[in-house]
């Protein structure tokens, strides 16, 4: 099945990233504000029940995709 994770920071972390965009955006003129970078992880993970994929990803996240002192991950299987 496929499985996308999306991994942001959590409120309160400092995006220097998402900051140095926002600025570039406003140099082109664009109005933004509040600017987040995450990431977005998409895999195939072998199963056909939905519940069972859905925790191994979060196995997954739990051991490796995400650092859960400064991020957060929502996880959706398609």
């Amino acid at each position: 099945m496929k499985v996308r994770v999306s991994v942001q920071l959590k409120p309160g972390i400092l995006d220097p990233q998402g900051k140095a965009v926002e600025q570039g955006l406003h140099g082109f003129g664009f109005e933004v504000e509040h600017v987040r970078i995450g990431r977005l992880i998409e895999m195939e993970v072998p199963g056909s029940d939905a519940t069972e994929v859905k925790t191994r990803a979060q196995a997954m996240c739990d051991k490796l995709l995400v650092n859960p002192v400064m991020e957060k991950a929502s996880i959706e299987v398609l």
